[in-house]
């Protein structure tokens, strides 16, 4: 079955046919393998897929990269009759003189063209761009200043469609490449994504028989088995399908789960940690009024009733309320995914922008999920990035506003955000359009609210009261208590059962004379004030909490 091509590559052949683009930066998914639909599919590199599948009518296809030098992929006998071409010395193998032996090469046609002479048609494939010239903040290196100029001369000075010619540079990220290439306004940026589930079939295809026994009980539901593994690159797929042909061990409807996590995991190199939710809103003690408005927009996801969905969330309130608890009973609740991002700040330049570039061709590329980022304040950069970061930090706040506001995004994957300190995210990234609804999460201030709290927690270690055990503890009970340290408390008690046979209520009662806050009143007094001041809803602000604060 033949099957369309991907659309990043319809969008270069469209720009190229229309001569709005010769010279263009593919980056992102470029390390990946790739399906080839030709007459015989077949799965290879994307330097095979441009010279095969893009470029099938060029004369002369050159490649270029660090490792291998300059190579002739196809055409050499054309090649060959170029008059500068030294046959006794070879192809020079440094950078800079390189890519100035091929722009001779790219002048030399044109001439030709220019005369009235027969050309050949010609195209530039350079692998791993962005090592060979790389963006060297404050470098005065004039070599890659000049690798970049000859570059950006391809996408402006010298319209390559006119001439029959075509440049492709290669590069993982836009960031880790020399600005005035990165940004240069004439060059043909495209990004290539994760594959989508069309691709992923084709490779189902042609691995169906090398890999009989791994799918061995879906070859006649690839396309089911490709959607399974949407999110995972190609070389991981080819990989897990071989492994397990090798091992004989066929794919079962319960594995995908749990290996789809181990594919985008690994692919993303930690950059995120990736959470099947095992509970739902139903585990969250108390706050009905904000679970009965969660539920509300996961009935509005489900019926597709999108342009109601909020971008996102907003958890806010002291620390150990178990706002990110919330946020997994919500992905539970709403039978999707958590992806969660975790540290992706490098000390290198350039690499933290790349490693936020991977996450969010991840998330292009994963059905309906929920992005959740604890910690929120210190993740998100500012908008004025501090001296000593080199302007990473509002880098990494701009590249965040950009995707966090797309409105193609909105009811495909949902934003939330955690944190104790709401005051230090940029207003900009919690407005509305990119954090809808900010809903607040206090301690428990009441004593129904707090013993109800504490009895839950204290049954999760098998600690069990009768009611009349549990009321005279009442007057021991803190003025205010969050979800952490209400855990702290059971496990001291039970500590205490398990090391000197105390009673379940001679226990909890000890460690309730004993307790001292963990956190400080004025702290957490001080942080809830901050997350009532950021509820979008007043219902979700209780009298009790409204009483204490006053």
């Amino acid at each position: 079955m033949s099957r369309a091509l991907p659309d990043w590559s319809t969008d270069v052949i469209s720009r190229y046919a229309s001569g709005s683009a010769g010279c263009f930066v593919l980056h992102g998914n470029v390390h990946d393998r790739f399906y080839l639909p030709l007459s015989k599919p077949r799965l290879g590199t994307l330097g095979d897929y441009l010279a095969e599948v893009m470029v099938p009518q060029f004369d002369v296809v050159i490649s270029y990269d660090l490792g291998q030098g300059i190579r002739i992929e196809r055409g050499k006998e054309t090649f060959s009759e170029w008059p500068g071409l030294k046959k006794d010395v070879g192809f020079p193998p440094q950078p800079v003189r390189a890519i100035r032996f091929i722009n001779l090469y790219l002048i030399y046609v044109r001439n030709l063209q220019a005369i009235g002479a027969q050309a050949p048609k010609v195209a530039v494939i350079i692998k791993g761009a962005e090592l060979i010239c790389p963006s060297l903040p404050n470098a005065l290196n004039y070599d890659l200043h000049g690798l970049a100029s000859v570059w950006r001369s391809w996408s402006s000075e010298v319209e390559l469609e006119q001439h029959g010619q075509a440049a492709f540079l290669i590069s993982e990220n836009l960031n880790t490449l020399h600005p005035l290439v990165a940004k240069c306004p004439t060059m043909g940026k495209v990004e290539i994504p994760l594959p989508a589930n069309d691709e992923l079939a084709g490779v189902m295809g042609v691995l169906k028989d090398e890999c009989a026994e791994a799918l061995r009980e879906y070859q006649d539901e690839l396309d089911w088995v490709a959607s399974r593994f949407s999110g995972a690159t190609i070389s991981a797929v080819e990989e897990l399908l071989r492994r397990r042909h090798y091992d004989q061990l066929p794919l079962r409807e319960n594995d995908f789960a749990e290996l789809k996590k181990e594919l985008v995991e690994r692919d993303c190199n930690g950059l995120i940690e990736f959470i099947e939710p095992d509970r739902n809103l139903d585990h969250i003690i108390g706050l009905e009024t904000v679970k009965t408005w969660l539920r509300q927009d996961l009935a509005l996801w489900r019926r597709d009733e999108l342009e109601a969905m909020p971008m996102g969330y907003l958890f806010c309130g002291p620390v150990g309320t178990g706002k990110t608890y919330i946020a997994k009973c919500l992905a539970g609740e709403a039978g999707v995914p958590v992806v969660v991002i975790k540290n992706f700040r490098d000390r290198w330049v350039g690499s933290t922008e790349a490693n936020l570039e991977k996450i969010f061709a991840l998330l292009h590329a994963l059905g309906r999920c929920m992005v959740f980022i604890d910690e929120a304040d210190q993740s998100l950069g500012k908008r004025a990035g501090g001296s000593g970061d080199s302007g990473v930090s509002s880098r990494v706040y701009s590249m965040m506003a950009q995707e966090m506001a797309n409105p193609d995004h909105r009811g495909k994957f949902v934003w939330i955000l955690a944190s104790s300190r709401p005051d230090l995210i940029e207003v900009d990234l919690k407005r509305p359009g990119r954090i809808d609804v900010k809903i607040p999460i206090f301690p428990a201030v009441e004593t129904e609210e707090t013993l109800a709290l504490l009895k839950a927690l204290c049954g999760k270690l098998n600690l069990i009261l009768t009611s009349e055990e549990w009321e005279p503890l009442k007057i021991h009970l803190p003025e205010i208590l969050t979800a952490g340290g209400a855990e702290a408390l059971a496990v001291k008690a039970n500590r205490l059962v398990k090391a000197e046979n105390l009673s379940p209520a001679e226990a909890i009662k000890q460690v309730l004379e004993t307790a001292s806050p963990p956190i400080p009143i004025e702290t957490l007094t001080s942080q809830m004030r901050l997350a009532l001041d950021e509820s979008t809803e007043s219902g979700f602000i209780s009298e009790a909490v409204r009483e204490f604060l006053a």
